[in-house]
C-alpha cells in the first residue's frame, strides 16, 4: 500500500512540476493549448515507465543498486580526470589540414562523451564484479550482507529434512538467527514434488520441518533472498555462507569436508548428535528392548533412544521383551557405536561361590589325609587303561 502512495504522489509530483513550469507561457500566448497537452505528456510519460520499469524489477539488490551508484561516480571522476587532456591537446595540437578549428573541437567534444561512458561503463562492471572485496580496499564499505550480533547458521536441506534442528531449537541452545536461502527452498520444493513416492514424502516433510521453525517463538528464520553463483545446490550454499560470514549446519558428510577445506565455520548435525550420546561405561546396568535376532547365534539385538545399537549375548530367545543387562565392552566404529553386554543375572551367577567349594560347608578331614591329585580326582575315559589291582570278588 506504500509503495501504491509513493507511486501515486511521484506522478502528482511530475504533472504538478510540469504545469507550474508551462502554465506561465500559455498564459501569455506563446503556448498553444496542443503545444501544452504533448509537453504535459512527455514527462508524465516517462514517470510511468519509471514506475513500470520499477514495477517489473520487484527483486532488486541494496548491493547492485550501491555498486552501480559507486561505479557511475567512479567513472565521472575518472572522465572528469581525462577530459583535461582533451583540453590540452585542444590548446596545444592544431587541427589537421581541411579541417575547421570548429569541426576539431566539435571532434575532441565527441572524444570526451565517448570517454565518459567508457568510464562509467568500466566502473560499473568493476565494482560489481569485484564488490565483495571493497572492504579491503575502501573502509566502511561493505557490499556483503552482515549479521549483527550472533553469528547466523545457515541451513542446508538435510538439516531440515531430517527434523532433529526442530527439537535443538526448543531447548534455547539456538541462539543465533537462522537463515534459509532460496534455492534450498526451491531445492525442497522441487523434492516434494517428486514422482518418487519416498523423495515426495522427505520434501513435504522438509516443508512442514521448516514451517514449525518458523511458527516456533523460540526460532528467528529467514528467507535470504539473494541468488548467489555455482553449478549445484552445494555450491551456492558455499557460496552464501562465505558471503554472509555464518555457520553452515549440514548433515551432508562430503559438504562438511569441502567446507572445512574452505575455511567455513561447519556444524556437522551427525558430529553434535556423537558427541551428546550418553557415555556408557563397562559394568553399568541399563533396561533395553530386544527388536531383533543379531548376526552370531544366539545374540539379541536392541536400540536406546538415541540409536545406538545394543548386542546382548544369549538374549535371542528374549525378542519382544525387555531385559536388564550389564554392558561389558563397547566398539565406536565409523557408522556409529555399538554397546555389547550380557544377561545381569549370568554375571550374577558367575560370580557366585558354589556351596561345595565354601570352606565352612566341607567335611572334615581326617588328619593325615591328603588332598585328592587334581589327576587323580579327573574322571577316566572309556579308552584309558584301567589299574593292575584286579577286583577281590569274582563273578561266579
Amino acid at each position: 500500500m506504500i509503495l501504491y502512495v509513493l507511486r501515486g504522489v511521484f506522478v502528482l509530483l511530475v504533472a504538478s512540476v510540469t504545469t507550474i513550469y508551462l502554465l506561465p507561457y500559455q498564459w501569455k500566448g506563446q503556448v498553444q493549448f496542443a503545444e501544452f497537452v504533448s509537453m504535459m505528456g512527455v514527462p508524465l510519460g516517462l514517470s510511468i515507465f519509471v514506475i513500470a520499469v520499477d514495477m517489473l524489477t520487484p527483486n532488486k539488490k541494496l548491493s547492485a543498486v550501491s555498486g552501480v551508484f559507486l561505479g557511475l561516480l567512479a567513472g565521472l571522476l575518472a572522465a572528469w580526470a581525462l577530459s583535461h587532456v582533451v583540453t590540452l591537446i585542444e590548446l596545444f595540437v592544431p587541427p589537421p589540414r581541411g579541417v575547421s578549428q570548429e569541426a576539431f573541437s566539435n571532434l575532441l567534444l565527441g572524444v570526451e562523451v565517448l570517454i565518459g561512458l567508457v568510464t562509467c561503463y568500466i566502473g560499473i562492471s568493476l565494482v560489481l564484479q569485484t564488490k565483495d572485496d571493497f572492504r579491503f580496499v575502501i573502509p566502511y564499505v561493505d557490499f556483503a550482507k552482515q549479521i549483527r550480533g550472533s553469528r547466523a547458521i545457515l541451513l542446508d536441506s538435510s538439516v531440515i529434512i531430517d527434523g532433529r534442528i526442530l527439537d535443538i531449537a526448543h531447548t534455547g541452545a539456538v541462539q543465533g538467527p537462522m537463515i534459509v536461502p532460496r534455492f534450498i527452498l526451491t531445492e525442497l520444493q522441487n523434492i516434494a514434488d517428486s514422482s518418487d513416492k519416498l523423495r515426495r514424502a522427505r520434501g513435504r516433510r522438509g516443508l512442514e520441518i521448516l514451517q514449525k521453525l518458523q511458527e516456533s517463538p523460540m526460532t528467528d528464520v529467514s528467507i535470504e533472498e539473494s541468488d548467489d553463483e555455482g553449478p549445484t545446490v552445494d555450491q551456492q550454499l558455499l557460496t552464501a555462507a562465505e558471503r554472509l560470514q555464518a555457520h553452515l549446519m549440514t548433515g551432508d558428510y562430503n559438504l562438511s569436508k569441502v567446507a572445512d577445506l574452505r575455511g567455513l565455520s561447519v556444524i556437522n548435525l551427525n558430529d553434535l548428535a556423537q558427541a551428546l550420546r550418553p557415555v556408557v561405561l563397562p559394568g553399568e546396568a541399563m533396561t533395553v528392548k530386544i527388536l531383533k535376532p543379531g548376526e552370531s547365534a544366539g545374540q539379541g539385538v536392541g536400540y536406546l533412544d538415541d540409536g545406538t545399537m545394543v548386542v546382548v549375548e544369549n538374549a535371542q530367545d528374549k525378542i519382544g521383551g525387555s531385559i536388564d543387562l550389564v554392558v561389558t565392552s563397547t566398539l565406536q566404529t565409523s557408522a556409529g557405536r555399538m554397546i555389547f553386554g550380557r544377561f545381569a543375572n549370568e554375571l550374577e551367577r558367575e560370580h557366585e561361590v558354589p556351596e561345595s567349594e565354601n570352606p565352612a560347608d566341607a567335611p572334615p578331614r581326617m588328619p593325615g589325609m591328603m588332598k585328592e591329585s587334581p589327576i587323580e580326582a579327573a574322571p577316566r575315559s572309556s579308552s584309558q587303561p584301567r589299574s593292575g589291582r584286579r577286583n577281590p570278588r569274582r563273578r561266579t
